[in-house]
């Protein structure tokens, strides 16, 4: 025990003492540190929705009387050969940052869209039938379901005149006022689902840099031959434990030391964002928790299992090909996550949250947002920590049989063969 604490002092310190480490922890803690300041440098009021009311309606006055004056507004065409569009009113009140023109023919109109003289334009055969013409459509192209809902509106209307009916009572009984009161019991997914998005990012992140990190520093004493000096004063368990331990602490406390930066800074600016990052950093305790514990058993689960891949080699260079499988593993429970992070309750997420390779994403996220047992936390916690210790040893061993057998890289499958042997 006191050679493993000597060796993982001397990793550690080794870390602390490196000038890229300790330059890109602070770098990035003044950085994101500073940028929790930003709305009290720069007015974003109007991005976060924190400026005073009357000052907004103030603004929004002078936008429409500058909009008016200067014809800031998108144009677009309408050729209506219906005849229903002699009122534009319903047009202009639905499309509130257009200007409407009238186009002279439907050829015309297809012309100036195609030639991007206006934004785009509408061809209206009758009130059931349209054609939109524009020239490229975005993604956040909503002017036919806006069109729709004025045709709609119009043929109710029609409806209610050719039978001499009152509109306004029958949109008052179809559509009456409704006072409705949320009250959310257990866990409301909307609100937590952007930090759980966030941790899930977050601890992937650590995992993939941290390991790839270890990994290295597993191997650096092979590839400079000094562990042929190692190995005859410290037993390799020694070496093996001491140099992941050393790289999960040293991971710890640099990702510490930026979010510690980053919550700070946001709780001394949090009335100036108006609580816009709340979403984020507003965490519930056994969340946090949670996180914290399982987060750090996966963390140590894939530094044990980058460490070991790292005695397969004898150069650093190597790494990347011989990790190439695991990072795979990673990803992929990473792209999983993300695309199941909105049914956390689903049995791809209730087998992935038992699963050590992927239960450190996964249990936290069915704790923040889904329906789970504490005995399913517990059974999943105990699977976690046992495969840990379980890919430990066995790291350990590959570590210790790398020492005797390097030079070239050794496939996984052959130590394996030759650790079952000689047990």
């Amino acid at each position: 025990m006191k050679k493993f604490f000597i060796v993982f002092e001397y990793e550690f310190m080794n870390y602390l003492k490196n000038k890229s480490f300790v330059i890109t922890t602070i770098l990035i803690s003044v950085i994101m540190g500073a940028a929790m300041f930003l709305p009290n440098i720069f007015d974003m009021s109007e991005m976060l929705g924190t400026g005073d009311s009357s000052d907004t309606e103030q603004t929004d006055d002078k936008k429409d009387e500058n909009s008016e004056d200067t014809g800031e507004k998108d144009t677009m065409l309408i050729f209506d050969k219906s005849g229903a569009f002699v009122d534009m009113s319903l047009l202009e009140s639905a499309f509130s940052d257009v200007k409407w023109e009238k186009a002279e023919s439907a050829d015309k109109l297809k012309e100036k869209v195609e030639n991007e003289e206006v934004e785009a334009g509408f061809i209206v055969n009758s009130l059931t039938s349209y054609e939109y013409c524009v020239h490229n459509r975005n993604m956040s192209d909503y002017n036919t379901s806006l069109f729709e809902s004025v045709l709609r509106t119009m043929n109710q209307m029609k409806y209610c005149q050719d039978n001499n009916i009152n509109y306004q009572e029958i949109m008052t009984a179809f559509s009456p006022v409704i006072e409705g009161e949320v009250n959310v019991l257990g866990k409301d997914m909307a609100d937590n689902y952007f930090y759980c998005y966030f941790l899930v990012i977050i601890v992937f992140m650590i995992i993939i840099f941290y390991g790839v990190m270890v990994a290295t520093s597993v191997t650096q004493e092979k590839s400079n031959r000094s562990i042929e000096v190692l190995v005859t004063s410290v037993d390799t368990n020694s070496l093996f434990f001491g140099k992941v331990m050393a790289g999960t602490v040293a991971a710890l406390v640099q990702v510490g030391i930026i979010m510690v930066s980053i919550l700070g800074c946001y709780q001394l600016n949090r009335d100036a964002w108006g609580g816009a990052l709340d979403m984020l950093f507003d965490i519930p305790v056994e969340v946090i928790v949670s996180f914290a514990f399982f987060g750090l058993g996966g963390l140590l689960f894939y530094t044990f299992i980058y460490g070991a891949l790292g005695a397969l080699v004898s150069k650093t260079e190597d790494i990347n090909k011989a990790s190439g499988g695991v990072q795979m593993i990673i990803m992929v429970v990473y792209f999983v996550m993300l695309f199941f992070l909105t049914e956390v309750d689903s049995i791809v997420i209730k087998v992935a949250s038992f699963l050590p390779i992927s239960s450190y994403s996964a249990m936290f996220a069915r704790i923040a947002m889904g329906n789970v047992a504490i005995w399913e936390i517990v059974v999943s916690f105990v699977i976690l920590v046992v495969s840990t210790i379980l890919v430990g040893i066995l790291g350990s061993k590959i570590y210790r049989m790398g020492t005797l057998r390097y030079g070239n890289p050794i496939k996984l499958s052959n130590a394996l063969k030759s650790i079952k042997n000689k047990d």
